[in-house]
């Protein structure tokens, strides 16, 4: 027998979120994101269900060159390039594209021993401020790359930091966007801008390429909910009430006492706890799901358990149902009552989570 907690994966609902991508983008190829192991969802289940997508992107060189090896034959993005020599060769030797956002990438390349030349994505630093070449230094870079021999071709990419939040006085989107345009206009180049906010968005800034990212898992990038943007989860995390415990009045339930009954409560005790990913800050009253009710968390999460309130369903008792996140709970509403986000949770699954696939997509 098995311990009761697993995460259900649908792979039809990663399909379906792909379409909703294109269908926001008609006149853009589609980079599908998949880096961190597909945002907890794995890469041979990503390359299962994005066999349709134009190109993966991820960080990850291993992760990359492991898509050679599953037979992944489309384009494939470094989307921060290169971090030494080995990583150029293997682009090269795995026709990989690679993101260049410094000089030292450029002398990288410059100084490498490469049979043929690379595809490169030269990225601005268009407001970010975290990587890529600043406005007034983007066109001498572009140059520079021209000029090598190494380089085969030069895209034109940058990321949005408020595309969920257009008008943050931080950095406003169209300020953002407008950098962007007039440092690369005149430029060649097929031009790489919107993730998933701007995909679902901002129409004007899907250009040749868009990176879907969360969007593809079933998460929200911000502003609505991702039922809204007829998003489906991919990942629901599944598990079983293993005990009851009755609390009287002024009874205390889990480590350091946090929560403190006011009333006779029924506590039900989940199979599920931080080992496991789910966040250990997440306080009294997150949601989640026993036999498809509604309820709420009670006490501090444990390693290996968590406790939810039972005492208005009467019906619950040990082996009932529970959703932590996904069909019918939101990951993104767990994980803004826990003070995260839904990415920190898709990527933050266990590996001794042990994985069920529905959906199945061949390659």
């Amino acid at each position: 027998m098995s311990r009761p907690l697993f995460a259900e994966i649908d792979l039809s609902a990663m399909r379906h979120n792909l379409e909703v991508a294109r269908a926001h983008a008609p006149r853009s190829r589609t980079w599908c994101v998949v880096k961190a192991n597909a945002y907890g969802h794995s890469l041979v289940r990503a390359l299962r269900a994005f066999d349709q997508s134009d190109g993966l992107a991820l960080i990850e060189p291993e992760a990359a060159q492991q898509l050679r090896e599953l037979g992944w034959v489309k384009p494939i993005l470094l989307l921060e390039g290169c971090f030494d020599m080995d990583d150029v060769v293997l682009a090269q030797t795995r026709n990989i594209q690679v993101a260049v956002h410094c000089r030292e990438q450029i002398e990288m390349i410059e100084r490498s021993p490469l049979a043929e030349p690379l595809d490169v994505h030269l990225k601005m630093n268009s407001g970010m401020n975290r990587l890529g070449f600043v406005p007034a230094e983007y066109r001498q870079a572009h140059a520079r790359l021209q000029a090598c021999a190494k380089v085969r071709s030069i895209a034109l990419m940058t990321h949005f930091a408020n595309a969920d939040d257009p008008a943050n006085p931080g950095m406003p989107f169209a300020h953002q966007l407008r950098n962007f345009l007039d440092a690369t206009d005149g430029l060649p180049g097929a031009r790489n801008l919107a993730n998933s906010a701007a995909d679902l968005l901002h129409p004007q800034a899907c250009a040749d390429w868009v990176r879907p990212g969360i969007m593809l898992y079933g998460g929200t990038p911000g502003m609505h909910s991702a039922e809204y943007f007829g998003l489906r989860p991919a990942m629901t995390l599944r598990s079983q009430i293993i005990s009851v415990q009755t609390v009287a009045p002024g009874g205390a339930v889990g480590y350091g006492s946090r929560f403190v009954a006011k009333e006779t409560m029924r506590i039900g005790v989940v199979a599920c706890g931080y080992a496991d990913g789910y966040p250990r800050h997440a306080p009294d009253g997150t949601p989640v799901l026993v036999n498809g009710a509604r309820t709420g968390i009670v006490g501090r999460v444990s390693m290996d358990m968590l406790m939810v309130d039972l005492t208005r369903l009467p019906d619950a008792g040990m082996g009932s149902e529970v959703v932590l996140w996904g069909d019918g709970l939101p990951i993104d509403e767990v994980a803004a009552a826990a003070g995260t986000i839904g990415y920190e949770l898709m990527c933050a699954l266990a590996p001794r989570v042990r994985v069920v696939e529905t959906g199945n997509a061949p390659i």
